[in-house]
């Protein structure tokens, strides 16, 4: 871990994302990424930006912190990332805002990047747009146009989902369940009647996850990348110190008939939020719902690790059933979660001709490397077939 102290200084705000952790950091590290930590600290009526170079540095008065990736993008330059961040103390606060985009950039500047990229999760609605219980969050509208009016401008390269559910899990078990749609309940027991069984993986089911999870991605035309990329990251955070759980933390679930694999995911925590981030399945025995058993198992492994938000990772931009994830939002959407719409992903153009031209190459290139990583996940998913 390259700043050992990163993760408690995230654990000082009301909201942290897994994103910006220090494991996050070390994984992006090993694939090229250079890792920047910075935080804004409160001096009286001051803000001053530091960027943390020392592991055991003492902090207080904390404003708002950053983990910035950089890659070398060509000829020299770079482009640059803050992952699901900044994290504000406060995002009401309008000189706080001010400063801390406005040092986003000028960082960007003086390490001569093409961009930098923000996203962090700042909601501007709830609920589906058109339905009853849809709402607007002024605050988030207004941060949209104090980035557009700063140059910004909304990325045509969404790396994240820029809309999620998240479920509650300030409340028993029964009540958790009473707010899923009456089918969802349903199937949750059906799986475990038909012979279900749920149990958590160790770093040993690592390989036979990933097997299915390409199985998945091959059948839901879906890319995902390599099996050393998802054993670098789930390994990252499924390790344990010598003397505690670290946190940020993750945890494999397999559900298995009459002993097999059938089903799984990758849930991760940090803080007081988990994520379910990777999910996978087989065809076979897909009549017995298990799928939703492990969706159950997640929350209550959230649920007792002291989480009280549970993001199911991922719903529609466009919630009608021309958007591709239309049926994977069926599906979350019997769990009982709200929906939540978030800024999504925006950049600044710090060399605006540049820019304009890596803009229109980057999906050129990156439609020839999922084709490439479409047909090793392919490989990949056909070994778990003849398994």
């Amino acid at each position: 871990m390259p700043l050992n102290n990163w993760n408690k200084i995230l654990n000082s705000f009301p909201e942290v994302h897994l994103l910006q952790s220090a494991q996050w950091a070390g994984v992006k590290g090993q694939l090229g990424w250079q890792p920047y930590f910075l935080i804004w600290q409160q001096h009286e009526s001051d803000l001053e930006l530091i960027v943390i170079t020392e592991g055991d540095l003492k902090v207080r008065n904390l404003a708002a912190a950053a983990l910035v990736l950089e890659r070398k993008a060509f000829q020299g330059l770079s482009v640059m990332y803050v992952p699901k961040g900044p994290i504000l103390r406060d995002w009401s606060d309008k000189n706080l805002r001010k400063k801390v985009i406005g040092d986003l950039q000028e960082f960007a500047k003086r390490a001569g990047a093409i961009q930098i990229k923000i996203d962090p999760d700042v909601v501007v609605g709830r609920g589906v747009p058109g339905e009853e219980d849809a709402a607007i969050d002024p605050q988030g509208i207004l941060f949209k146009e104090e980035l557009s009016k700063g140059g910004w401008r909304f990325s045509s390269d969404q790396i994240q989902f820029r809309n999620t559910f998240l479920i509650d899990l300030r409340q028993e078990e029964d009540e958790l369940l009473s707010r899923m749609k009456s089918k969802t309940r349903y199937n949750i027991r059906l799986a475990s009647r038909k012979g279900i069984t749920i149990r958590y993986g160790d770093l040993t089911d690592l390989g036979k996850i990933y097997k299915m999870y390409a199985e998945t991605s091959s059948r839901g035309g879906f890319t995902i990348r390599g099996e050393d990329y998802y054993q670098t990251l789930w390994q990252a955070f499924m390790k344990e110190s010598l003397d505690s759980v670290i946190d940020p933390a993750a945890q494999s679930i397999i559900a298995e008939f009459e002993g097999i694999p059938v089903a799984g995911a990758v849930m991760f925590r940090f803080g007081a939020r988990a994520w379910y981030l990777h999910g996978m399945s087989l065809p076979e025995h897909s009549d017995k719902m298990a799928t939703y058993l492990i969706q159950w198992e997640g929350m209550r492994w959230a649920k007792e690790n002291g989480c009280t938000t549970y993001d199911m990772w991922g719903a529609p931009d466009h919630f009608d059933q021309s958007d591709s994830m239309w049926g994977v939002y069926r599906f979350k959407r019997g769990f009982g979660g709200e929906v939540i719409r978030t800024i999504g992903a925006w950049d600044y153009p710090v060399k605006p001709l540049v820019y304009k031209i890596y803009t229109r190459l980057l999906p050129i290139l990156l439609n020839a490397l999922r084709k490439i990583g479409d047909s090793k996940t392919e490989s990949t998913a056909a070994e778990s077939r003849n398994l």
